[in-house]
């Protein structure tokens, strides 16, 4: 945090305790929060907290606890990803700042759009958005964009990864990310593996680094540009946000703001895994993934040329001197590498003062660093350390000085008999003291006060925060006071400047119960009571009344089972579909790669007679509204929501077009709902049934459950687990020469592609509309165990999915689930009998911990 106020930082996003995206970095306290805002208000720097991750259902009251601290602390906004959170934000707080986390996944002007009844200040964009689309959605949305500039990618889109969740129960969405993306993985097509070389990082981007873009992303109508910084060094702080300081300051100044060879280069000591302009240029999948090493190396200095009894010969492309840190690169990063630190540095034997900058150039490491022997001729050596650019970068924030100082303007007035009084302004921000002396003024005998005394004497605030710019003088007469007099008051109002900075700012806070608008057949919570929670749910309405609303949801007012619980499928062939329609499923949901595919979906649905939802992407970027008016004119009985912007689009042709065609709209898992107030927000935008996140485990579904009218409950209950989706296209980067969708030859309608992990399970790897990939959880997972729970608590909706199964195995599957509903046999029974019968085997998935 010092790095970064004393390097020029506008900004600080911080985590504090539980509630934030990386649990794993030493983040502050509850307790610290006052010390932290007022250290930063003191600089005129803004604290931000992050509270970037879903919030469980019995988490709400401590949730509400660090809003509250937040209020308290003059907190300048929290960045929030959960919904429902927001909402419970606006009902302790109306002003409270809200900036929207990245892992809220807004990538459209309709995203956008969907915050503003929560006056959410600024959104986050995903970093999947162009440079064209962040303009796109600045000048349709008019809301302030914060945009990441250098860090870090994720190589799924923010909010929307499950992988750590069903490999670990390290929820991404949860600030646990176990980082599956930077993993070694096999491409398999077509069922047999393909050789890649010493490509196997296939999921592992560069960095980001958009420092010569800084023009661009202003001019495009960027307001913040987010740094990446926790997890990482003090030094690597300072460096960014230094470099980034001087390139958008040299901007406004109408100075070329291109940074130097040099400058780019220190940027790479201090982390790279390689740096590229992510998606701000548009999509290159060749440029995002190299696919050869999956963390930070640093500086390229050179291939080996030849092995020196003491050392090695390098051409080098980069400065290198005595002390710097280096490794040799044998093209396989999972086994151990030789490095160390430099010993010496010569030109054909002739030791080198100072440092070297280029030509053939022999490089002798420590004696008990490096073993020579595992070194080989072409084995590229790379620049991990420097540590005199580390202590350069130290000195910038390890000083007693102020990191900055602030403009003040003094007006001083008197008079004889009188007070000396004097007015300090802050310049910065207008505050303004009023500070007198205890003595009168008297009539001076010798040596009366004059600009020049007044300048010396207050202008004396080395150690503060403050300078003396501009001093108005206005004294009746030859006059003076003793300097104490003058030393006091100078101290006294930089005090009170000092306490003014660092004053939190008010903001409205209301009492609030957060379990007021839950489930009034809500009790105590955890698993405890299942079945009087559940009769307490469903005695309300009488059973007839009860059959009605099922019958509603449903969509079916003419069927007479439609009080209990009943199957949906989700199919992504039209095999599929055609099986589905052969059970007594009263749902089918199409879910297609390409949408020229629906019209048949739909057609068979309608030809056995059964309910049709067709998918939304998960993803919305601009200008693709298109695709949900095809989604329209295709009339369908229901569209499955995925994002923000599907579900504004919606609700605006709810709102503005009642005449015409309107489907029922049902909330998917990628809204993130694991909370009831996230689930009456979606329902208050017009969803008739909500699908929960998949973060949420049996003990985490139940609490969720008892505070919500399971009416409105989807659960998935059957499913191959949609781990990474992202914008990184595995087809394109490793089965094409192209670099994206437009010159791919789109190898996705020919090949079936898989990642194999190192335990040798294979992945699927599917496309949708966008050339977004999904990659799907190889092993199938049910939650049948957990089916008469569910039950009990009034869940009447349940979702088998499908993936690559045959019609057949369509038809089995739901037997199976249908018989489990009807009570014929258990869940267990369920269970057993896929894994008995399943090549993969079935795991009960996130649902248990």
């Amino acid at each position: 945090m010092r790095a970064a106020v004393a390097n020029g930082a506008d900004a600080i996003f911080f985590g504090v305790d539980k509630f934030n995206a990386r649990v794993r970095a030493h983040n502050f306290t509850m307790d610290e929060l006052p010390d932290v805002m007022s250290f930063l208000h003191l600089y005129g720097v803004k604290g931000f907290v992050t509270f970037n991750i879903l919030v469980f259902e019995e988490e709400l009251n401590d949730a509400k606890r660090l809003i509250e601290a937040c209020i308290d602390a003059g907190v300048d906004a929290v960045i929030v990803q959960d919904l429902g959170l927001v909402k419970l934000i606006r009902e302790i707080s109306p002003d409270f700042p809200i900036h929207g986390s990245t892992q809220m996944t807004i990538t459209s002007p309709e995203a956008v759009e969907f915050t503003k009844p929560f006056d959410i200040e600024r959104v986050v964009l995903g970093r999947e958005n162009n440079l064209k689309q962040i303009k796109q959605i600045g000048d349709q949305a008019k809301l302030p964009m914060e945009v990441f500039v250098h860090g870090a990618l994720c190589v799924s889109y923010s909010g929307q990864c499950l992988t750590s969740e069903m490999w670990g129960g390290r929820s991404a969405n949860r600030g646990e990310c176990a980082q599956a993306c930077r993993l070694p993985y096999d491409l398999i097509v077509d069922g047999e593996q393909k050789p890649m070389g010493d490509v196997a990082y296939l999921l592992s981007p560069k960095d980001l680094a958009a420092l010569e873009l800084v023009p661009e992303l202003i001019e495009a109508g960027v307001t913040s540009f987010k740094i990446e910084g926790r997890l990482k060094s003090p030094e690597y702080v300072a460096n960014v946000v230094g470099k980034y300081r001087k390139a958008i300051d040299a901007y406004f100044e109408g100075r070329d703001p291109k940074p130097s060879k040099e400058e780019l280069r220190e940027l790479e000591q201090s982390f790279s895994r390689g740096f590229s302009y992510g998606f701000l240029k548009g999509t290159n999948n060749k440029q995002l993934v190299e696919g050869t090493f999956p963390k930070s190396r640093g500086v390229f200095l050179g291939r080996v040329k030849q092995i020196l009894r003491d050392g090695v010969v390098c051409e080098l492309e980069a400065p290198l001197k005595r002390g710097d840190g280096i490794v040799f690169d044998a093209g396989d990063p999972t086994r151990k590498e030789e490095g160390g630190r430099v010993y010496d540095v010569r030109r054909k034997g002739v030791k080198l003062e100072g440092e070297a900058a280029g030509g053939l150039i022999e490089i002798v490491p420590g004696r008990n660093d490096v073993d020579l022997k595992r070194v080989h001729v072409g084995d590229r050596i790379w620049k991990t350390s420097d540590p005199a650019l580390d202590k350069r970068l130290r000195q910038t924030f390890e000083t007693d000085k102020p990191y900055r100082v602030f403009p003040v303007k003094v007006k001083v007035v008197g008079a004889l008999g009188h007070p000396l009084k004097s007015w300090w302004t802050d310049l910065e921000t207008g505050h303004t003291v009023a500070v007198e002396s205890e003595l009168a003024l008297v009539q001076a005998e010798k040596r009366p006060m004059d600009r020049t005394l007044f300048e010396e004497q207050f202008g004396r605030l080395g150690g503060t925060v403050f300078e003396l710019v501009e001093l108005d003088v206005q004294l009746q007469g030859e006059l003076i006071v003793p300097m104490r007099e003058l030393n006091q008051m100078r101290r006294l109002a930089a005090a009170e400047l000092e306490a003014a900075r660092r004053s939190p700012r008010p903001y409205v806070k209301r009492p609030v119960d957060v379990y007021a608008d839950a489930w009034t057949g809500a009790s105590e919570p955890g698993t405890t009571a299942i079945a009087s929670r559940a009769a307490a749910q469903l005695a309300a309405p009488s059973a007839s009344d009860a059959a009605a609303a099922s019958a509603s949801l449903m969509g079916d007012p003419t069927a007479a089972a439609a009080a209990g619980p009943y199957l949906i499928a989700l199919c992504r062939s039209l095999e599929q579909v055609q099986a589905a329609g052969q059970t007594d499923v009263p749902w089918i949901y199409a879910d297609f790669e390409f949408i020229k595919q629906f019209p048949a979906a739909v057609e068979a649905a309608r030809a056995a007679g059964k309910r049709i939802a067709l998918a939304t992407p998960r993803i919305h970027m601009p200008g693709e509204t298109g695709y949900f008016r095809n989604l329209l004119n295709l009339r369908p009985d229901a569209v499955l929501v995925r994002n923000t912007g599907a579900m504004y689009y919606f609700m605006q042709h709810r709102m503005n077009k009642p005449e015409e065609f309107q489907p029922e709209l049902i909330g998917d898992f990628s809204l993130n709902a694991t909370n009831h107030k996230t689930v009456d927000l979606f329902a208050a935008a017009g969803c008739k049934r909500i699908t929960p996140s998949y973060d949420l485990n049996i003990q985490q579904m139940v609490d969720l459950l008892s505070r919500t009218d399971n009416r409105l409950i989807e659960v998935v209950l059957h499913q191959h687990l949609p781990m990474f989706h992202t914008e990184h296209c595995v087809y394109c980067t490793f089965m094409s020469e192209g670099t994206d969708y437009t010159n791919c030859g789109r190898p996705c309608e020919e090949h079936r592609a898989g990642l194999q992990d190192r335990v040798g399970m294979t992945h699927p790897v599917r496309v949708d509309e966008g050339c977004r990939n999904t990659v799907y959880n190889a092993i199938e997972q049910s939650g049948a165990e957990y089916l008469s729970n569910f039950i009990e608590l009034g869940v009447r909706a349940y979702r088998i999915e499908f993936l690559e199964e045959t019609g057949a195995k369509v038809r089995e599957v739901i037997d199976l689930y249908s018989r489990a509903l009807s009570g014929d046999i258990s869940g267990t029974q369920v269970w057993r009998k896929l894994k008995a019968t399943n090549q993969l085997g079935v795991t009960r998935g996130q649902l248990v911990k």
